[in-house]
């Protein structure tokens, strides 16, 4: 190519690069803002999108989860953005190197998923079981998430009724949350206390096995950002000596 196809070459990239660094700082910010909004005021976040989700992220706390989601890609998408508008190497590759190390981190963690189901479920048991016992039905937050996850993915607690044994809930009411006798497909049946549902983890589980093309696209659909983004962005770090 002549140094004129290559020079609108190089700049056509680079804007590509800013406004698709600009789109994930955006992006970030807000999930950033969201996340702060439910840390600071949970309930009425909850009471207007908590009926309308039924997903994994209403298992743990969804407002740190958010913030650190948004956090990552604010990063991401400043570095991205100044590096390509400022045409600075150092930021290049330390948006580079940001990207590969939540690559690795994406790949290591669907293997581990993949092989690992069980040691998935004895993490998330570690410590989601814990908070239930402590704080569901004094934590208004936690409780009210649990609610909704329980009604709306048809559960009863993260492996079973048991976890809310001992909870300030169970302590003051002497039976377990009412989400834990819908449903049709009972997990145990107790004298006199009723049937329970089966816990979330395995219900949750069924749902991402059911779902696993979306998931997979979706999961395959970022990888492929990723790697673009990194090739990009090592095109642009290359390329700055020659310009």
């Amino acid at each position: 190519l002549s140094p004129g196809a290559k020079m609108g070459c190089f700049t056509f990239i680079k804007v590509m690069m800013i406004l698709f660094n600009l789109a994930i700082f955006l992006g970030g910010g807000t999930l950033l803002g969201v996340g702060i909004w439910v840390t600071v005021d949970g309930q009425s976040f909850l009471d207007i999108f908590g009926a309308l989700s039924s997903s994994v992220l209403q298992v743990v706390n969804v407002s740190y989860f958010l913030i650190v989601i948004g956090a990552i890609l604010v990063v991401i998408g400043f570095l991205g953005c100044c590096g390509a508008q400022k045409e600075s190497k150092c930021l290049l590759m330390m948006f580079f190197s940001v990207v590969l190390i939540i690559f690795i981190a994406e790949v290591a963690a669907a293997v581990v998923a993949l092989v690992y189901t069980g040691l998935a479920e004895t993490l998330l048991t570690a410590v989601v079981t814990p908070l239930l016992k402590e704080k569901y039905g004094t934590d208004k937050s936690l409780t009210h998430i649990w609610n909704v996850t329980m009604t709306e993915v048809h559960c009863c607690g993260l492996n079973n009724y048991t976890d809310f044994t001992g909870s300030p809930w169970y302590e003051k009411h002497k039976t377990y949350p009412a989400p834990c006798f819908r449903g049709l497909l009972p997990l145990a049946c107790l004298h006199l206390r009723g049937c329970f549902l089966q816990g979330c983890f395995s219900q949750i589980l069924e749902e991402i096995k059911t779902n696993a093309g979306v998931v997979g696209g979706v999961a395959a659909g970022i990888a492929a950002l990723e790697i673009a983004a990194m090739a990009v962005s090592m095109y642009l770090y290359c390329h700055l000596d020659q310009k």
